[in-house]
């Protein structure tokens, strides 16, 4: 019996090594590049939209910041960077710049380490009437920012303001004072009015984040000994940082519009200027003082302001996440 072994074809043992997979050719390939046809066309809108109402807005911005125009007239001159050299000596800008760093200092301190210390309680603590506490506090962010406002400027009247007022009530007639007029009082008293407007929004974020915490954890603590500070630095805090990190520079950039909002319905600016932040003073220059350059100039400062302070605290606030 003779057998008759066939050699096999040329290159059929070979490696192919390095050389890249066949395209999917057939039903398969065509499905995915429909798909992606799908997706291209669906972002389309959105995208076009985007570019539309934030990119060219933001570059018309940058473009009409190196020009002096009044903003009604078709004259149009170009200045290059005069406008941005004229802001290094005007001193009312450098005034509402410092106007909003005050504020954004003030009131992310004070918002933050409110909402955060409040959080706590009410997860923590089990105190009866939590959720109408709860409530209560979450109230004025559901309010329009024109309302509240109108309410601070009420409770701010000098003569029949509810806390002139209430000083009057408590024989307190010394403490009594021009809150919205007082040049060194009126930027601290809308400071007041955007921790009031906050403080509940951050809180109730902050108490979902602690909501989800193993009670394991505090049990385990505890157990070692750790008192209700130590638990809160040691074991609540580290494992919101994420959340905490990401509400930090979403409210930084948030405040800026919030203040511009509140001195603006609250003051004007007003008094002399004392209260005027970055976009206040912008609007003024741009819509009222029909320097459109120049506000525009103003808004390019606000815009690489609000950019580099949002990186500035990415940077600082960056971490390991903790899981458990």
């Amino acid at each position: 019996m003779t057998t008759t072994l066939t050699p096999p074809p040329t290159g059929a043992g070979k490696k192919t090594a390095g050389r890249p997979p066949a395209p999917v050719r057939g039903p398969a390939g065509r499905g995915r590049r429909g798909d992606g046809r799908f997706v291209a066309v669906c972002m389309l809108p959105a995208l076009a939209l985007f570019a539309l109402f934030m990119v060219w807005p933001t570059v018309s911005v940058f473009r009409m910041s190196l020009y002096t125009w009044s903003g009604f007239s078709s004259q149009m001159r170009f200045v290059g960077l005069d406008n941005f050299a004229k802001l290094l000596d005007d001193e009312q800008f450098l005034r509402a710049f410092q106007n909003t760093v005050t504020l954004l200092v003030v009131v992310t301190v004070a918002t933050l380490g409110m909402g955060l210390f409040l959080a706590a309680v009410m997860t923590r603590q089990k105190l009866r009437g939590h959720t109408f506490y709860r409530f209560v506090l979450y109230i004025p962010n559901v309010l329009s920012v024109v309302v509240i406002a109108a309410i601070f400027s009420a409770v701010y009247d000098q003569e029949n303001g509810l806390l002139n007022g209430t000083l009057r009530l408590l024989s307190l007639d010394g403490l009594q004072q021009v809150w919205l007029g007082d040049q060194k009082l009126v930027i601290y008293s809308i400071a007041i009015a955007m921790l009031w407007q906050s403080l509940g929004y951050y809180m109730v974020i902050y108490m979902s984040s602690m909501a989800g915490i193993p009670e394991e954890l505090y049990e385990a603590s505890a157990l070692d000994g750790a008192s209700a500070g130590r638990q809160f630095f040691s074991v609540t805090l580290p494992l919101i940082w994420q959340n905490l990190r990401t509400t930090l520079t979403f409210f930084i950039l948030s405040a800026v519009n919030l203040s511009f909002v509140l001195v603006r319905a609250m003051t004007g600016g007003g008094p002399d200027g004392a209260s005027e932040v970055l976009l206040s003073y912008m609007y003024k220059q741009a819509y009222t003082n029909s320097s459109y350059g120049y506000g525009m100039a103003i808004g390019v400062v606000i815009f690489a302001f609000s950019f580099l302070v949002s990186l500035l605290v990415s940077r600082a606030t960056r971490r390991e996440p903790l899981q458990f």
